[in-house]
């Protein structure tokens, strides 16, 4: 494709994909500092005040929720043991399958708000923005579109001005606007490019699996309701934690799933010690059954393949959490970029149309003198 093609294209995507593309940058760099934003907005439920020694046992804690929300039943638990940060725990309503969130303070057992709605808090609405446009199945695939065509304009835009670097910190103030916009519409592309792409890459891989996903469903399925606990009482949470931990070498869970679907399993996932930043706190986990709490399968981010580090690396890669504070801020800043790169993009291409229509005009008007 020459050259010429490239820019057109490059040009008209970005248009195309303008407003999208702004609300995920956006929404995701406010996002980055979603557990910080969480608890200034509402301390009194992301942050504990009294705190024990200890956790409480996960069994006991169970009992607790069962206790405090008798109509629900546990999806997912996100675990957490920093003496500072709730847990998350998302349930189910029984008779239905709406999903609820609460949060728990995991060393006294209390459940500190009621059940609401996924999107009820400010930075949880922001997530959902920022995945599915607040558009459900169908935001999914926009937003998977989009992830596609933000990855073209990086790439894109590093191959149009591959050259920019000869006079990267070289802008025209002295010409004219249009001049100026131009460099400096380039600068910050060629700066944020890297990191777009990764968000692209990271971003639409998630997208086209929970589509795949949603797709996959049968209309029995997608019409399934949670009546009860599809585990047996006699399984003992705790247990099977210590069976976990015994499995994988310094396994530490931060993540539970209930089986709220049907073949589903009990799947405790968690982090493991490890030189390589780029893995999550979920890289590892063990599956049991949930009719008797039988071993079914683990894996160990450590002695997995190239293929399950790259996939896992996506969280941290995404959320640009692999090197602390330094690299959110980093993450935020240039994933807000296309902000700067649509107004910039915007204006650039509007002085091109309007001086290609004056330019058309006076080749009309010297055509009849």
């Amino acid at each position: 494709m020459s050259k010429k093609k490239l820019f057109k294209l490059h040009s008209w995507l970005a248009l195309l994909a303008m407003i999208p593309i702004l609300v995920i940058s956006i929404t995701g760099s406010i996002i980055v500092f979603k557990p910080e934003i969480d608890a200034w907005l509402m301390p009194e439920n992301a942050t504990l005040t009294d705190v024990a020694t200890e956790r409480m046992s996960l069994n006991s804690l169970i009992d607790n929720i069962h206790t405090q929300l008798p109509n629900y039943e546990l999806g997912t638990w996100e675990v957490f043991d920093d003496k500072q940060t709730a847990d998350a725990v998302y349930v189910i309503k029984r008779d239905t399958f709406d999903w609820f969130k609460v949060y728990l303070n995991p060393y006294t057992g209390q459940v500190l708000s009621k059940p609401v709605v996924l999107d009820h808090y400010l930075t949880d609405w922001l997530v959902e923005l920022h995945y599915t446009f607040l558009l459900k199945e169908a935001g999914v695939f926009v937003g998977l579109l989009s992830a596609m065509i933000l990855l073209f304009l990086g790439i894109s835009g590093i191959i149009l001005y591959r050259q920019f670097w000869k006079r990267f910190f070289t802008l025209r103030w002295n010409k004219q606007m249009r001049v100026f916009f131009s460099d400096f519409h380039k600068m910050v592309g060629i700066t944020a490019s890297p990191v777009l792409i990764i968000l692209a890459v990271t971003g639409g891989y998630w997208n086209l699996a929970e589509f795949v996903h949603e797709m996959s469903h049968t209309a029995e399925e997608k019409s399934f309701v949670l009546q009860d606990k599809r585990y047996s009482d006699s399984i003992s949470f705790d247990a099977l934690n210590q069976d976990a931990m015994q499995r994988i070498d310094g396994f530490k869970l931060t993540y539970l799933v209930f089986p709220f679907e049907p073949g589903m399993n009990i799947s405790y996932r968690g982090s493991v010690p490890t030189d390589n930043s780029l893995m999550s706190d979920y890289s590892s986990g063990v599956n049991y059954d949930p009719n008797n709490g039988a071993f079914m399968v683990k894996w160990d981010i450590r002695s997995s393949g190239l293929g399950a580090k790259i996939l896992d690396s996506f969280i941290n890669l995404h959320f640009g959490t692999f090197a602390g504070l330094t690299s959110r801020i980093l993450w935020s800043v240039l994933g807000g970029m296309p902000l700067f790169l649509s107004f910039t993009g915007f204006y650039l291409w509007y002085s091109r149309r309007v001086k290609k229509n004056l330019s058309k005009q006076n080749r009309q008007a010297l055509s009849y003198t």
